[in-house]
Protein backbone atom coordinates (compact mmCIF):
# COMPACT_ATOMS: atom_id res chain seq x y z
CA UNK A 1 0.00 0.00 0.00
CA UNK A 2 3.05 2.44 0.24
CA UNK A 3 3.34 3.24 -3.18
CA UNK A 4 -0.50 4.18 -3.43
CA UNK A 5 0.53 6.32 -0.83
CA UNK A 6 3.05 7.69 -2.72
CA UNK A 7 1.59 8.33 -5.72
CA UNK A 8 -1.36 9.79 -3.92
CA UNK A 9 0.74 12.45 -2.32
CA UNK A 10 2.97 12.87 -5.84
CA UNK A 11 0.09 13.62 -7.45
CA UNK A 12 -1.17 16.16 -5.13
CA UNK A 13 1.76 18.21 -4.03
CA UNK A 14 2.48 18.40 -8.23
CA UNK A 15 -0.59 19.55 -8.74
CA UNK A 16 -1.00 22.31 -5.78
CA UNK A 17 2.31 23.48 -7.21
CA UNK A 18 1.52 23.55 -10.73
CA UNK A 19 -1.66 25.91 -9.43
CA UNK A 20 0.55 27.95 -7.87
CA UNK A 21 2.30 28.60 -11.21
CA UNK A 22 -0.26 28.04 -13.59
CA UNK A 23 -3.27 30.00 -12.44
CA UNK A 24 -2.38 33.37 -12.09
CA UNK A 25 -0.41 32.98 -15.86
CA UNK A 26 -4.00 31.85 -17.26
CA UNK A 27 -5.25 35.04 -15.74
CA UNK A 28 -2.57 36.89 -17.58
CA UNK A 29 -3.71 35.60 -20.90
CA UNK A 30 -7.31 36.02 -20.20
CA UNK A 31 -8.51 32.31 -20.67
CA UNK A 32 -11.50 32.58 -19.29
CA UNK A 33 -14.78 31.12 -19.08
CA UNK A 34 -17.56 31.61 -20.95
CA UNK A 35 -20.89 30.94 -18.89
CA UNK A 36 -24.05 29.91 -20.29
CA UNK A 37 -26.81 33.04 -20.77
CA UNK A 38 -29.48 30.54 -20.33
CA UNK A 39 -28.10 29.26 -17.09
CA UNK A 40 -28.07 30.16 -13.79
CA UNK A 41 -28.19 33.91 -13.41
CA UNK A 42 -25.73 33.32 -10.04
CA UNK A 43 -22.93 31.41 -12.51
CA UNK A 44 -22.81 34.68 -14.85
CA UNK A 45 -20.40 36.18 -12.22
CA UNK A 46 -18.09 33.29 -12.74
CA UNK A 47 -17.76 34.99 -16.56
CA UNK A 48 -13.91 35.39 -16.61
CA UNK A 49 -12.48 32.58 -14.27
CA UNK A 50 -9.74 31.04 -15.99
CA UNK A 51 -10.44 27.75 -17.84
CA UNK A 52 -8.43 24.87 -18.82
CA UNK A 53 -6.95 23.97 -15.99
CA UNK A 54 -7.51 20.21 -16.38
CA UNK A 55 -3.42 20.79 -17.76
CA UNK A 56 -2.65 21.51 -13.25
CA UNK A 57 -3.80 17.38 -12.20
CA UNK A 58 -2.95 16.00 -15.15
CA UNK A 59 0.74 17.09 -14.48
CA UNK A 60 0.06 15.67 -11.29
CA UNK A 61 -0.78 12.53 -12.36
CA UNK A 62 1.96 12.17 -15.28
CA UNK A 63 4.28 12.73 -12.90
CA UNK A 64 3.25 10.74 -10.06
CA UNK A 65 2.63 7.43 -12.39
CA UNK A 66 5.94 7.68 -14.20
CA UNK A 67 7.75 7.72 -10.76
CA UNK A 68 5.87 5.03 -9.13
CA UNK A 69 4.88 2.71 -11.84
CA UNK A 70 7.13 3.42 -14.81
CA UNK A 71 7.37 -0.19 -15.68
CA UNK A 72 3.51 -1.28 -14.95
CA UNK A 73 1.83 -1.77 -18.52
CA UNK A 74 -1.48 -1.46 -17.30
CA UNK A 75 -0.54 2.07 -15.48
CA UNK A 76 0.64 3.17 -18.97
CA UNK A 77 -2.14 2.17 -20.85
CA UNK A 78 -4.63 3.73 -18.38
CA UNK A 79 -2.02 6.69 -18.89
CA UNK A 80 -2.44 7.01 -22.11
CA UNK A 81 -5.60 7.31 -22.22
CA UNK A 82 -6.14 9.48 -19.63
CA UNK A 83 -3.73 11.58 -21.53
CA UNK A 84 -5.27 11.13 -24.63
CA UNK A 85 -8.75 12.08 -23.22
CA UNK A 86 -7.10 15.44 -22.24
CA UNK A 87 -5.35 15.51 -25.55
CA UNK A 88 -8.84 16.31 -27.14
CA UNK A 89 -9.98 18.25 -24.65
CA UNK A 90 -7.39 20.71 -24.36
CA UNK A 91 -7.44 20.99 -28.45
CA UNK A 92 -11.15 22.19 -27.71
CA UNK A 93 -10.48 24.34 -25.51
CA UNK A 94 -7.52 25.81 -26.91
CA UNK A 95 -9.85 26.44 -30.30
CA UNK A 96 -12.54 28.02 -28.21
CA UNK A 97 -10.50 30.31 -25.63
CA UNK A 98 -7.87 30.80 -27.17
CA UNK A 99 -8.34 31.47 -30.54
CA UNK A 100 -12.04 32.74 -29.83
CA UNK A 101 -13.94 30.48 -31.66
CA UNK A 102 -17.10 29.65 -29.49
CA UNK A 103 -17.95 25.57 -31.23
CA UNK A 104 -14.17 24.48 -30.32
CA UNK A 105 -13.84 21.11 -31.98
CA UNK A 106 -16.70 19.92 -34.26
CA UNK A 107 -18.57 17.23 -32.16
CA UNK A 108 -17.67 14.73 -35.09
CA UNK A 109 -14.29 15.27 -34.27
CA UNK A 110 -13.96 15.41 -30.52
CA UNK A 111 -16.37 11.59 -31.21
CA UNK A 112 -14.14 10.15 -33.92
CA UNK A 113 -10.80 10.79 -32.02
CA UNK A 114 -12.80 9.38 -28.48
CA UNK A 115 -13.67 6.93 -30.65
CA UNK A 116 -10.38 5.88 -32.22
CA UNK A 117 -8.80 5.60 -28.84
CA UNK A 118 -11.47 3.37 -26.94
CA UNK A 119 -10.87 1.04 -30.06
CA UNK A 120 -7.06 1.15 -29.34
CA UNK A 121 -7.64 0.20 -25.52
CA UNK A 122 -10.61 -2.66 -26.70
CA UNK A 123 -8.17 -4.18 -29.37
CA UNK A 124 -4.92 -3.81 -26.30
CA UNK A 125 -6.39 -5.48 -23.61
CA UNK A 126 -7.75 -8.41 -25.36
CA UNK A 127 -5.39 -9.40 -27.97
CA UNK A 128 -1.91 -8.07 -26.44
CA UNK A 129 -2.94 -8.39 -22.71
CA UNK A 130 -5.46 -11.55 -22.65
CA UNK A 131 -8.23 -9.64 -20.75
CA UNK A 132 -10.41 -11.80 -22.52
CA UNK A 133 -14.34 -10.52 -23.45
CA UNK A 134 -16.40 -11.33 -20.58
CA UNK A 135 -18.21 -8.73 -17.66
CA UNK A 136 -18.55 -10.08 -14.76
CA UNK A 137 -22.46 -9.23 -12.93
CA UNK A 138 -21.84 -7.69 -9.45
CA UNK A 139 -22.98 -8.86 -6.33
CA UNK A 140 -23.28 -12.71 -8.43
CA UNK A 141 -21.15 -13.77 -5.24
CA UNK A 142 -23.65 -13.72 -3.22
CA UNK A 143 -25.70 -16.56 -5.17
CA UNK A 144 -22.07 -18.83 -6.51
CA UNK A 145 -18.67 -18.54 -4.62
CA UNK A 146 -16.70 -17.06 -7.68
CA UNK A 147 -19.33 -15.22 -9.57
CA UNK A 148 -21.04 -15.33 -12.36
CA UNK A 149 -19.45 -14.21 -15.69
CA UNK A 150 -21.05 -13.14 -19.00
CA UNK A 151 -19.00 -14.06 -22.14
CA UNK A 152 -19.28 -11.17 -25.27
CA UNK A 153 -17.27 -12.05 -27.72
CA UNK A 154 -14.78 -9.44 -29.68
CA UNK A 155 -17.71 -7.60 -31.69
CA UNK A 156 -20.13 -6.92 -28.25
CA UNK A 157 -17.08 -6.12 -26.35
CA UNK A 158 -16.33 -3.60 -28.44
CA UNK A 159 -19.22 -1.77 -28.23
CA UNK A 160 -19.41 -2.17 -24.78
CA UNK A 161 -16.53 -0.57 -24.07
CA UNK A 162 -17.37 2.21 -26.59
CA UNK A 163 -19.82 2.97 -24.33
CA UNK A 164 -18.23 2.44 -21.38
CA UNK A 165 -15.39 4.82 -22.26
CA UNK A 166 -16.62 7.55 -24.81
CA UNK A 167 -20.18 7.43 -22.24
CA UNK A 168 -18.14 7.87 -19.19
CA UNK A 169 -15.65 10.53 -20.67
CA UNK A 170 -18.94 12.77 -22.02
CA UNK A 171 -20.39 11.82 -18.10
CA UNK A 172 -18.03 13.71 -16.35
CA UNK A 173 -17.92 16.62 -18.52
CA UNK A 174 -21.62 17.16 -18.33
CA UNK A 175 -21.21 16.89 -14.13
CA UNK A 176 -18.55 19.29 -14.60
CA UNK A 177 -20.94 22.35 -14.50
CA UNK A 178 -20.80 23.48 -10.40
CA UNK A 179 -17.55 24.55 -8.64
CA UNK A 180 -15.92 21.10 -7.27
CA UNK A 181 -18.58 18.41 -8.43
CA UNK A 182 -16.45 16.83 -11.06
CA UNK A 183 -13.39 16.75 -9.11
CA UNK A 184 -14.91 15.64 -6.10
CA UNK A 185 -17.16 12.83 -7.36
CA UNK A 186 -13.94 11.38 -10.01
CA UNK A 187 -11.66 11.70 -6.64
CA UNK A 188 -14.44 9.21 -4.96
CA UNK A 189 -14.96 7.46 -8.05
CA UNK A 190 -11.08 6.89 -8.34
CA UNK A 191 -10.75 5.56 -4.57
CA UNK A 192 -13.17 3.09 -5.12
CA UNK A 193 -11.84 1.78 -8.84
CA UNK A 194 -8.17 1.84 -7.16
CA UNK A 195 -9.65 -0.60 -4.69
CA UNK A 196 -11.02 -2.81 -7.21
CA UNK A 197 -7.38 -2.79 -9.20
CA UNK A 198 -5.73 -4.63 -5.82
CA UNK A 199 -8.31 -6.71 -5.18
CA UNK A 200 -7.23 -7.62 -9.34
CA UNK A 201 -4.00 -7.62 -8.95
CA UNK A 202 -3.70 -4.47 -11.04
CA UNK A 203 -0.94 -2.48 -9.40
CA UNK A 204 -0.56 0.03 -11.92
CA UNK A 205 -3.77 0.81 -12.37
CA UNK A 206 -4.50 1.19 -8.57
CA UNK A 207 -1.38 3.31 -8.58
CA UNK A 208 -2.83 5.92 -11.78
CA UNK A 209 -6.44 6.19 -9.41
CA UNK A 210 -4.69 7.06 -6.27
CA UNK A 211 -2.51 9.63 -8.54
CA UNK A 212 -5.69 10.71 -10.08
CA UNK A 213 -7.72 11.23 -6.22
CA UNK A 214 -4.71 13.11 -5.34
CA UNK A 215 -4.44 14.75 -8.63
CA UNK A 216 -8.34 16.03 -7.84
CA UNK A 217 -7.58 16.36 -4.29
CA UNK A 218 -5.28 19.08 -5.37
CA UNK A 219 -7.44 20.66 -7.82
CA UNK A 220 -10.12 21.02 -5.00
CA UNK A 221 -8.23 23.49 -3.52
CA UNK A 222 -8.57 25.78 -6.48
CA UNK A 223 -12.02 24.93 -7.72
CA UNK A 224 -13.82 24.37 -4.68
CA UNK A 225 -16.46 26.86 -4.70
CA UNK A 226 -15.75 29.86 -5.43
CA UNK A 227 -13.61 28.12 -7.78
CA UNK A 228 -10.47 29.84 -8.59
CA UNK A 229 -9.67 27.82 -11.98
CA UNK A 230 -12.22 25.51 -14.04
CA UNK A 231 -10.74 22.35 -15.50
CA UNK A 232 -12.27 22.79 -18.63
CA UNK A 233 -12.76 19.95 -21.19
CA UNK A 234 -9.11 19.49 -20.53
CA UNK A 235 -9.82 17.68 -17.61
CA UNK A 236 -13.35 16.77 -17.23
CA UNK A 237 -12.66 14.40 -20.45
CA UNK A 238 -9.28 13.40 -19.20
CA UNK A 239 -11.13 12.04 -15.91
CA UNK A 240 -13.62 9.93 -17.69
CA UNK A 241 -11.47 8.64 -19.94
CA UNK A 242 -8.93 7.40 -17.17
CA UNK A 243 -11.47 6.03 -14.93
CA UNK A 244 -13.66 4.31 -18.51
CA UNK A 245 -10.09 3.11 -19.09
CA UNK A 246 -8.97 1.71 -15.28
CA UNK A 247 -13.29 -0.10 -15.63
CA UNK A 248 -11.90 -1.89 -18.94
CA UNK A 249 -8.73 -3.04 -17.90
CA UNK A 250 -9.91 -4.48 -14.06
CA UNK A 251 -12.46 -5.87 -15.94
CA UNK A 252 -15.19 -4.11 -13.82
CA UNK A 253 -17.11 -2.20 -15.99
CA UNK A 254 -20.47 -3.05 -14.57
CA UNK A 255 -19.05 -2.09 -11.29
CA UNK A 256 -18.29 1.10 -12.58
CA UNK A 257 -21.83 1.78 -13.60
CA UNK A 258 -22.63 1.85 -9.72
CA UNK A 259 -19.62 3.36 -8.87
CA UNK A 260 -19.94 6.00 -11.26
CA UNK A 261 -23.85 6.39 -11.18
CA UNK A 262 -23.93 10.21 -10.73
CA UNK A 263 -22.03 10.31 -14.19
CA UNK A 264 -25.03 7.80 -15.43
CA UNK A 265 -27.57 10.32 -13.90
CA UNK A 266 -26.35 13.55 -14.97
CA UNK A 267 -26.33 11.76 -18.79
CA UNK A 268 -29.85 10.26 -18.72
CA UNK A 269 -31.13 13.73 -17.55
CA UNK A 270 -30.26 15.22 -20.66
CA UNK A 271 -31.16 12.51 -23.06
CA UNK A 272 -34.86 12.37 -21.16
CA UNK A 273 -35.01 16.27 -21.17
CA UNK A 274 -33.89 16.52 -25.15
CA UNK A 275 -36.50 13.10 -25.67
CA UNK A 276 -39.28 15.01 -23.64
CA UNK A 277 -38.87 18.67 -25.18
CA UNK A 278 -38.65 17.15 -28.75
CA UNK A 279 -41.37 14.80 -28.54
CA UNK A 280 -44.29 16.82 -26.66
CA UNK A 281 -42.28 20.07 -26.35
CA UNK A 282 -42.45 20.01 -22.41
CA UNK A 283 -39.18 19.74 -19.74
CA UNK A 284 -39.36 16.93 -17.17
CA UNK A 285 -36.18 18.81 -15.23
CA UNK A 286 -36.34 22.74 -14.94
CA UNK A 287 -32.80 22.07 -16.37
CA UNK A 288 -30.22 19.73 -17.45
CA UNK A 289 -27.99 18.16 -16.62
CA UNK A 290 -29.31 17.15 -13.05
CA UNK A 291 -27.42 19.25 -11.35
CA UNK A 292 -29.13 22.42 -12.42
CA UNK A 293 -32.28 21.01 -11.97
CA UNK A 294 -31.43 21.26 -8.36
CA UNK A 295 -29.99 24.58 -8.48
CA UNK A 296 -33.10 26.36 -9.65
CA UNK A 297 -35.15 24.72 -7.64
CA UNK A 298 -33.11 26.69 -4.71
CA UNK A 299 -30.66 25.01 -3.47
CA UNK A 300 -27.37 26.54 -2.69
CA UNK A 301 -24.26 25.39 -5.00
CA UNK A 302 -22.51 24.04 -2.16
CA UNK A 303 -25.57 21.96 -1.12
CA UNK A 304 -25.83 20.57 -4.56
CA UNK A 305 -22.36 19.51 -4.69
CA UNK A 306 -21.91 18.32 -1.25
CA UNK A 307 -25.30 15.71 -2.03
CA UNK A 308 -23.94 14.92 -5.03
CA UNK A 309 -20.70 13.89 -3.05
CA UNK A 310 -22.41 11.79 -0.54
CA UNK A 311 -24.41 10.09 -3.36
CA UNK A 312 -20.82 8.69 -4.98
CA UNK A 313 -19.07 7.66 -1.87
CA UNK A 314 -22.59 5.64 -1.01
CA UNK A 315 -22.69 4.00 -4.62
CA UNK A 316 -18.88 3.69 -4.12
CA UNK A 317 -19.44 0.99 -0.85
CA UNK A 318 -22.42 -0.63 -3.10
CA UNK A 319 -20.13 -1.56 -5.82
CA UNK A 320 -17.34 -2.47 -3.44
CA UNK A 321 -19.62 -4.74 -1.89
CA UNK A 322 -20.57 -6.25 -5.34
CA UNK A 323 -17.22 -8.20 -5.05
CA UNK A 324 -18.18 -10.12 -2.53
CA UNK A 325 -17.09 -13.76 -3.04
CA UNK A 326 -15.77 -13.05 -6.70
CA UNK A 327 -12.77 -14.53 -8.00
CA UNK A 328 -11.72 -11.75 -9.81
CA UNK A 329 -13.73 -8.96 -11.78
Amino acid sequence: MEFLGKAFAIALVVTLAMGLLLIPWLKRLKFGQNIRSDGPSRHLQKAGTPTMGGIIFLAGIFVAVLLIAPERVDALVVLAITLGYGLIGFLDDYIKIVLRRSLGLRAREKLLGQIILAVLLAYGVVFWWDRGTALVLPFSGYFMSGGIQLELGWWPFLAFTLLVVVGTANAVNLTDGLDGLAAGTSLLAAAAMMLIALKVDKYGVAAVMAALSGGCLGFLFYNRHPARVFMGDTGSLALGGGLGAAAVVTRSELFFVIIGGIFVVEVLSVIIQVISFQTTGRRIFRMSPLHHHFELGGWSENRVVLTFWVITLLLGITGLAGLYRLGSP
